[in-house]
């Protein structure tokens, strides 16, 4: 089967907000088994409302999302997080006051009786940042920004879930820790992850990323490739990015 045959995620004609509002409107989107989608645009575009729609964090209005052959439209958010979809969410959002490994083995919670499955999904996630094996006893209050980012994917990680959000992995981060990441990123592509990345750099989203949707206004007003990006560079920046 072909990528659009069978994605890892399908959303179609998504409406979605807080209170009266929508934030989205009509978005539809697909990230393919094994590949990186990239949602870019400014503040206020509706980017990680998106996200938060898929893990049912939201209210959906109207419209359709899909992980894997599954309809998850109407889960609760607890049936999402059980294997279908996990997040790295903006801010990383660690319980700062645990341990580098607890905070792992939290994103576990569901397969907490497959006690090797476990072990070996921690061990991946040492393998693809060593420097959090170094620091798995140390509170996490007292890692650095990056790191922090590192515990946060990981932790994403530990639930092995189909589809993997990615809101917003490289803000505030050294140029040395946003390569960390980038590193991590396509890593995980040549593990044969799904990935749906927000982000606000370009250039961070057109490496990791086989295709680029933007969003204005809470809609998607562009599909593209990073070779469109090298090609019409900057004046798809200014043009919808600001």
């Amino acid at each position: 089967m072909t990528r659009e045959q069978n994605p890892a995620l399908k959303i179609e004609a998504l409406c979605a907000g807080y209170g009266r509002f929508d934030v989205v409107r009509d978005v539809s989107l697909r990230v393919g088994k094994g590949e990186a989608v990239a949602l870019l645009g400014p503040n206020g575009a509706g980017k990680t409302t998106v996200l938060r729609a898929i893990m049912s964090l939201i209210k959906n209005r109207r419209g359709s999302i899909r992980i894997g052959d599954t309809d998850v439209s109407s889960f609760p958010p607890h049936r999402v997080a059980s294997g279908y979809a996990a997040i790295a969410p903006e801010g990383r959002r660690l319980f700062t006051e645990l341990t580098v490994e607890d905070n792992l083995i939290l994103g576990a919670f569901r397969l907490r009786h497959e006690k090797a499955r476990v072990e070996s999904l921690l061990a991946s996630v040492y393998a693809l940042f060593p420097v959090l094996l170094t620091y798995r006893q140390r509170r996490s209050s007292f890692l650095s920004g990056g790191e922090q980012q590192m515990v946060a994917i990981g932790r994403m990680l530990m639930s092995d879930p189909e589809i993997l959000l990615l809101d917003e992995p490289s803000i505030a981060l050294s140029p040395v820790a946003v390569g960390i990441v980038v590193k991590a990123l396509l890593e995980l592509r040549r593990r044969g992850a799904s990935l749906l990345l927000v982000e606000q750099r370009v250039d961070v989203a057109a490496e990791v990323c086989d295709r680029l949707y933007i969003m204005t206004h809470g809609e998607i007003v562009e599909e593209m490739t990073p070779d469109d990006i090298k090609h019409e560079g900057f004046d798809i920046i200014n043009k919808y990015l600001g």
